[in-house]
């Protein structure tokens, strides 16, 4: 599993590696037609800053070529906001005094029915925070068939799970996956999940072997920007991405980058990441890997937003709540971190058509599960 892989990659290695990339190496990159991973690092670096207009337009050739003038859209829906973890970053961790929130069969229902009324949605993500004893196998396969009974493609958010768990959600359903490492720095990685299973880092890194094993139809991946050196941890993934895409090769693979938003406790970045440099690691990933699904959720302001979708998104939250039941039935729960985009769904996918782009609210069907 990556857990025995990752030990050959030193972090100070890739951090030096990064910091001494010159402007010959990004122009070498930019007219490769396969990187490798030392190429990658050279588009991440900060030699790759004065080539960012270069890189956005083969990053825009690249997706439409792949992807045509599309983006996806997507809404996740909050189950619970219970949790054993301790991050300090989040606003749903253990130790915070909130009022915990775990939704019922038939507050699922509702909720679903509610995220029909605001658009034609199709994808769904189901979220939980890490709770097993209130949000375990059994409920999730519950919320997975309810949620299967109104969107054609649902996926989960939630604690990493058994292979044989993975399994059987996908035969009651679940179609894929999405899990951040948060940070692939080992060393600094229990500063911030002191207590929890979160806390153990293989754990939850061998959680992408275990969605391999189970074949789920799509995994994704990301990192928590603000919390170790950018530069280095999305290179660690790009790494992680590669192992997984090689030995799971039937799989179809999808990447986050969020960064810090305000939560409950206060927590402050470690690490300001700016616009600029945000579209300089989507350029990279889209020069990296053609076929990789770019999502770009409403922690991101409108603006950036609208500039992004025509430049290597792929697929766009909107509406998003981020408290459990927050569509109808619990609108005063604490939500896990503040929405910048808090446009209402057919305002962003107007916006996404004035940009000349199609939206897409449904890509896959149930009657395909059982042809693959």
């Amino acid at each position: 599993m990556f857990s025995e892989e990752i030990k050959n990659y030193s972090w100070s290695d890739i951090e030096k590696c990064i910091y001494s990339k010159t402007e010959s190496d990004v122009e070498r990159a930019l007219i490769k037609s396969n990187l490798n991973i030392d190429d990658f690092m050279a588009l991440v670096s900060p030699a790759a800053e004065k080539y960012i207009e270069q890189m956005a337009q083969l990053s825009r050739r690249y997706t439409q070529e792949r992807f045509g003038k599309t983006i996806q859209m997507y809404i996740p829906l909050y189950l619970t906001n219970s949790c054993t973890n301790h991050c300090v970053y989040c606003g749903f961790q253990h130790n915070n005094p909130i009022e915990r929130v775990v939704l019922n069969e038939q507050e699922i229902e509702e909720e679903c029915k509610a995220i029909k009324e605001l658009g034609p949605f199709e994808n769904i993500l189901l979220v939980t925070g890490e709770n097993p004893r209130v949000a375990g196998v059994d409920y999730l396969e519950r919320a997975i068939k309810i949620a299967n009974r109104y969107f054609s493609n649902v996926s989960i958010e939630v604690m990493p799970l058994k292979s044989e768990d993975y399994s059987r959600l996908k035969e009651c359903g679940l179609n894929g996956v999405v899990c951040f490492q948060e940070t692939y720095n080992m060393d600094r990685y229990k500063c911030y999940h002191p207590k929890g299973m979160k806390s153990i880092f293989d754990w939850r890194l061998n959680g992408f072997d275990r969605m391999g094993e189970a074949k789920l139809h799509k995994i994704g991946l990301g990192v928590l920007i603000g919390l170790e050196d950018w530069r280095i941890d999305v290179t660690m993934m790009a790494l992680h991405l590669q192992y997984l895409k090689k030995r799971y090769w039937q799989t179809k693979f999808s990447i986050n980058f969020p960064r810090i938003r305000p939560s409950k406790g206060g927590f402050q970045p470690n690490v300001i990441m700016s616009n600029k440099q945000l579209a300089q690691l989507i350029f990279a990933y889209r020069i990296f890997d053609r076929d990789l699904d770019i999502s770009i959720s409403t922690r991101e302001e409108v603006k950036f937003r609208d500039n992004i979708l025509s430049l290597g998104a792929t697929s766009f939250s909107a509406g998003s709540k981020t408290e459990p039941g927050g569509y109808k039935t619990h609108i005063k729960a604490l939500e896990q971190f503040e929405v910048s985009d808090q446009r209402l769904p057919v305002d962003v996918a107007n916006s996404i058509r004035e940009n000349g782009y199609e939206v897409v609210w449904k890509d896959w069907d149930r009657v395909f599960i059982n042809r693959l």
